[in-house]
């Protein structure tokens, strides 16, 4: 019987395990710090001609529509455009922040790609 060598769990392999138990919590952390930041943030979605704005949180909450008075005097069909296209660049813009905060949780801490 050999000694020292335990149950085939060197030193080496307890300091990976605890390096990864570190680094989740450290992710877990900043998880609920971000989900806090993303609940106050507030990103305006604008259609092209500035008409209508929609404000969404970080979470893609909706917080605000407004609709200018120019845009009242348009039909219904344009109306209900330039919402959808307020809408779409509101969605558009909450998506790629929430994916850079991610990317920025994430990025220092060594983990593989598509983590």
């Amino acid at each position: 019987m050999s000694e020292g060598k335990g149950f085939g769990f060197g030193l080496g392999k307890m300091k990976e395990l605890q390096n990864a138990f570190q680094k989740a919590q450290q992710i877990q952390e900043g998880a609920k710090k971000l989900q806090e930041e993303l609940d106050e943030l507030r990103l305006t979605g604008t259609s092209p001609n500035g008409l209508v704005k929609i404000t969404l949180s970080g979470n893609q909450e909706p917080q605000d529509v407004e609709i200018s008075p120019e845009a009242l005097k348009e039909d219904a069909e344009i109306l209900s455009d330039l919402v959808l296209a307020a809408l779409k660049d509101a969605y558009q813009l909450s998506t790629s922040t929430m994916k850079q905060k991610m990317e920025d949780l994430t990025g220092g801490l060594g983990l593989p790609a598509g983590f």
